[in-house]
């Protein structure tokens, strides 16, 4: 069975889990030693960092954390156990900052719990990645406040075949042809597709589990969630079964838009980690943009970490590839409306706020009484100078 970047601990049983003993890595949980080199003229230690900076990410390494990836020095040392790698944070000269960066996967590799959870059940996890519809979910019992947003636009799409829908050109044409759409139950989005009247609750099927074998048993008389910047690649290159083009649209396009995977701090850690947020936050701007000029070096250590890591998470060479493209063809790494990489738009959190509150009111997980964007995003540490530039 192939586990698809849209999964769930239902798929994920299925899934055996093999040790792998591979050159440089360390399957005996320890942490690599104390950041390598000259430290250079980034000192986050000097701006009162901590020793290592520990970042849960929200799924297994992949071409979407590529930022993140070209931060972590040559010295990385991998656990295989723990899913987690670490190494010197180095800056966009690759010198030493020095400090120690700490990359923990998610999905499979917590359970699938929430990244916000494990930053409140852990706190040694400095920042996390958290999508905005997330934060306004839990903002009631666990607050936390993204610093940089990574991704402008989310990758969450819905995709169909364009050979049985030829006249279908977006998720609201899916809507009035009353095609089936495969999902995963209790998704937002979904509640607010439905929900605006671009999608009817009875054309929607939550069963959706991770893996290619209900679009492809369907032979194109499905539509199903996904990501843009894995499974059109993956349906054509890999699923034998399938090994032709889909056609999709983003849901950001359809008018539901979180920052996806934003980086973000406990709320309460805001003040006391101001300084080094400062210092670290244009340096993690930078790497996004650095990792799109020539993500090579990356993407070679995203592949060397999922094979040791050994998740049941299938990752190529082709799919890594196909997502820097489709990142910057598509703008879902990239710019907002002021050419500034990684900074958020209030308006456009308020309206989220607007679109989600009855849908986790109704699911029972209410979000925090007169909850603002201002709770949930800061453009405080961000530089103003660092963008995308244009293609």
């Amino acid at each position: 069975m192939r586990i698809t970047r849209s999964t769930t601990a239902l798929a994920a049983t299925a899934v055996l889990a093999l040790s792998l003993a591979a050159c440089g890595s360390d399957d005996g949980g320890s942490a690599a030693a104390g950041p390598s080199g000259e430290v250079g003229s980034n000192d986050l230690a000097a701006a009162g960092c901590p020793s290592t900076i520990v970042v849960q990410t929200d799924w297994n390494p992949e071409s979407e954390h590529g930022g993140l990836y070209e931060s972590l020095g040559d010295d990385y040392v991998v656990d295989a156990g723990s899913k987690s790698v670490t190494g010197t944070l180095i800056d966009s000269e690759g010198e030493s900052t020095g400090v120690t960066l700490e990359i923990r996967a998610g999905g499979p590799a917590i359970g699938f719990q929430t990244v916000t959870s494990q930053m409140y059940a852990d706190t040694d996890i400095t920042m996390g990645y958290i999508a905005t519809d997330e934060a306004i979910q839990l903002s009631d019992t666990q607050p936390t406040t993204a610093v940089l947003a990574p991704l402008e636009k989310s990758p969450t799409m819905i995709m169909w075949d364009p050979s049985t829908y030829p006249d279908v050109e977006s998720i609201a044409d899916l809507g009035s042809e009353g095609v089936t759409v495969r999902y995963f139950e209790g998704s937002a989005y979904m509640a607010y597709l439905t929900g605006a009247g671009v999608l009817n609750t009875d054309q929607v099927d939550g069963s959706y589990d991770g893996t290619p074998s209900g679009f492809v048993a369907a032979a194109g008389e499905v539509a199903q969630q996904g990501f843009a910047s894995a499974e059109p690649y993956i349906y054509k290159n890999e699923v034998e079964a399938w090994g032709k083009d889909v056609s999709y649209q983003l849901v950001y396009d359809a008018g539901f838009q979180p920052y996806q995977s934003s980086i973000s701090v406990r709320s309460g850690d805001l003040d006391s980690m101001s300084d080094c947020l400062t210092a670290l936050v244009p340096l993690m701007q930078q790497a996004d943009v650095d990792y799109l000029e020539d993500p090579a070096r990356v993407n070679d250590i995203i592949l060397d970490l999922v094979q040791q890591y050994d998740t049941g998470w299938v990752y190529s060479q082709g799919v890594a590839d196909y997502s820097v493209e489709t990142q910057k063809e598509l703008g879902l790494v990239g710019n907002g409306p002021d050419d500034v990489h990684g900074n958020f738009d209030t308006d456009r959190v308020e309206t989220l706020i607007e679109q989600t509150t009855p849908i986790f009111t109704e699911q029972g997980t209410p979000p925090t009484d007169g909850l603002t964007a201002d709770d949930l995003v800061s453009n405080e540490f961000i530089d103003d100078s660092i963008g995308v530039p244009a293609s």
